[in-house]
């Protein structure tokens, strides 16, 4: 009997844990298509812009400035609004419906006929991207300890992976046809969202459910709140901040610098892309299993945010095209910082306001995206314009570099004051 029972317990472990597998594999891919659609963009959005606006590259990088901005800002709205629904309805539903929505953006602007249609495209695409905090929400769920600091890692891997997998894809459809890889796109969202009506469990238990309010679903409200309640997570929260703004100097640059630095074409961009997308599995896929449990928590923060300065200065001063994919390797291993500044911080936060948590987040995210593409978008355009004293297209990777450092300085005071862990607060 005790054999049967034995056999029963252990059957029943191995489908929990195959249900987890199939849920972080579909978490995983559901981020890395939240963030491919930022990715897919950016290589192909001057052409695009330049022929649904028969306009120069100056005027289409404004244009590029203000279509980032309604982005952003749609995150910033709904990223709170949408982590707390999760927290009362449960994650599942929150992120099926926003991988669906996303299927129709991309599809949208894929026939846009103009520039004010791509607006709108955009539009559609922050109200649906802001289901990032859903799903790092989902991670928190179903992880505990080390094993919590993994998969964060590969959120941080798809994170990384969508972003520049999505350059590259862009790179090379685009040379093929522009609208390409908007339906590319579509049709990845569309049947990752069907695949997940199948695999994906809800992770949040009704028992540490909570009732939805506006007041906590306000963006503003939601900053506030986390503030307030976990003081001691202030200096953290900082550090995330200053690190999201100053990865968007790579993120959103990276093909305006390569065009005007080396003259390269789309498809060398797209190789970049694919080196750099390998590069960051490797590190946050695989590397930062073993790096959080050997080093800890806090000298991966540290370490990772001063790899990333060193990356971003090395590229600043990049000479030749094939230092980049040198240089690349550094920035890289800065990817150790950000699953350990996750796990740091949703440690000491309930079970029940980690949606509330990671929709602040998600929060400072958009806000980075902001300030990050308009901040280093001017100084690009500073010292690159043809009435420039000084030529200097690496200058916004200065200051980037610059922020990582502060970051470094923040975390580490922060790591001198103590942090209560929340309990479970009371659901309504």
């Amino acid at each position: 009997m005790a054999e049967k029972l034995s056999l029963v317990n252990k059957q029943t472990k191995t489908v929990t844990k195959s249900k987890r597998s199939a849920a972080l594999g579909f978490i995983f891919i559901t981020i890395f298509i939240d963030v491919l659609g930022l990715g897919i963009i950016i290589p192909v959005m001057p052409k695009l812009l330049q022929t649904l606006g028969h306009v120069d590259i100056s005027t289409a990088s404004k244009y590029n400035g203000w279509l980032t901005l309604i982005y952003a800002t749609m995150q910033l709205v709904f990223a709170s609004i949408m982590g707390n629904l999760s927290d009362r309805y449960g994650r599942r539903p929150v992120l099926l419906i926003s991988l669906f929505g996303f299927s129709i953006d991309y599809m949208f602007m894929s026939f846009a006929p103009s520039i004010a249609w791509l607006f709108v495209g955009r539009f559609i695409a922050g109200v649906t991207g802001a289901s990032t905090s859903t799903a790092t929400a989902y991670i928190a769920d179903i992880s505990t300890g080390h094993k919590r600091d993994a998969n964060f890692g590969l959120v941080g891997a798809a994170s990384g992976f969508g972003v520049i997998i999505g350059i590259a894809l862009g790179a090379y459809l685009g040379e093929i046809n522009i609208k390409f890889p908007f339906m590319a796109a579509a049709g990845f969202a569309f049947f990752n969202g069907l695949y997940g009506l199948f695999v994906l469990p809800e992770s949040l238990k009704p028992e540490h459910r909570r009732k939805f309010e506006w007041k906590r679903a306000n963006p503003l409200g939601a900053l506030i709140r986390v503030f307030t309640k976990h003081t001691g997570l202030a200096g953290l929260i900082g550090c995330i901040t200053l690190v999201y703004i100053a990865q968007k100097a790579v993120e959103y640059l990276l093909s305006f610098f390569l065009f005007e630095k080396f003259n390269w074409a789309l498809s060398s961009v797209g190789t970049l892309g694919i080196f750099i997308g390998v590069v960051l599995v490797a590190i946050q896929g695989g590397l930062i299993r073993y790096t959080i449990p050997k080093f800890g928590q806090k000298k991966n923060i540290v370490f990772g945010l001063i790899f990333y300065a060193s990356g971003l200065i090395l590229i600043a001063f990049a000479s030749r095209g094939w230092m980049m994919y040198v240089f690349m390797i550094p920035y890289c291993l800065g990817g150790i910082s950000g699953p350990a500044l996750q796990g740091l911080t949703t440690n000491q936060v309930a079970k029940n306001e980690q949606g509330e948590l990671q929709g602040a987040i998600t929060i400072i995210n958009s806000i980075s995206v902001i300030i990050g593409p308009f901040v280093f978008s001017f100084i690009f355009y500073h010292f690159t314009k043809k009435t420039t004293e000084i030529y200097f297209p690496g200058a916004p990777y200065i200051l980037a570099a610059l922020l990582m450092l502060i970051s470094v300085f923040l975390a580490i005071r922060s790591f001198k004051k103590p942090v209560k862990k929340v309990k479970i607060a009371r659901s309504s």
